[in-house]
């Protein structure tokens, strides 16, 4: 397992004095960033190797929200390689070591030159397969999300140049942030199961449609022929 601490800082807060969604998995992203980077196979490596790890899927629950200067514990291990797929788990803990958020995610390992899945290379799975530790028990959703209904379609969204991460695409948290604003006012995220389709590039427009259900709402970021980027799932009260 692999940790590192935090602060809830001002600027990750919302009305309430609680983390945000967005910020929240921020510091998922970081926590596994960071634990590559500190085995040296992080960004710098997987550019000069023409690879990266491309998020699938992932499922968050949230326990309860962080407060503003709350004290805060972010963990993270892999726990299986299957072909190109590698399987990573995520908690967030307060100082009394309740978890406040737990994750499940499924990544792609990329040729960066081809685009497509290649297997995982072996000194990827050298450096990963000693750190590796259980998978959460949870009864995880199936990572695909279908949607049902007649959807309401928003405003198309330009991607612009404060969305793209080091891969020059739309990053994972970013999807989330603009469908936020589709939510109904109110609506407190308890879980939320993404799927990420194809990546979007700055000058891309994204056509949101909006899936209301009894709990929640589903919400698709696709582009003009209605091909999806991203497919997200919120629950909540």
């Amino acid at each position: 397992m692999y940790d590192f601490k935090s602060r809830v800082r001002y600027s990750e807060v919302n009305s309430e004095r609680q983390l945000t969604l967005p910020a929240l998995i921020d510091y998922l992203q970081n926590c596994c960033t960071f634990q590559s980077e500190d085995m040296n196979i992080g960004v710098e490596y997987l550019e000069q190797h023409h690879a990266a790890w491309v998020l699938s899927s992932w499922e968050i629950v949230m326990n309860r929200y962080p407060k503003l200067a709350e004290h805060i514990t972010v963990s993270t291990w892999p726990y299986s390689f299957k072909g190109f797929y590698g399987y990573r788990n995520f908690t967030i803990k307060d100082e009394a070591g309740e978890i406040c958020a737990f994750a499940n995610s499924v990544w792609v390992y990329m040729d960066t030159a081809t685009m497509r899945p290649v297997r995982i290379a072996k000194e990827v799975q050298d450096a990963y397969i000693p750190v590796m530790d259980e998978a959460i028990q949870y009864d995880w959703s199936d990572r695909k999300i279908r949607t049902e209904g007649t959807p309401v379609e928003k405003e198309p969204v330009l991607v612009q140049r404060f969305h793209i991460d080091t891969n020059h695409h739309m990053n994972n948290g970013k999807y989330i942030l603009v469908a936020e604003e589709y939510l109904p006012e109110n609506f407190k995220t308890e879980s939320i199961r993404v799927e990420y389709k194809k990546a979007a590039v700055i000058g891309d427009m994204l056509y949101p449609e909006v899936y209301e259900q009894q709990n929640g709402v589903t919400i698709v970021l696709a582009d003009e022929q209605k091909v999806p980027y991203a497919i997200m799932q919120f629950r909540g009260k």
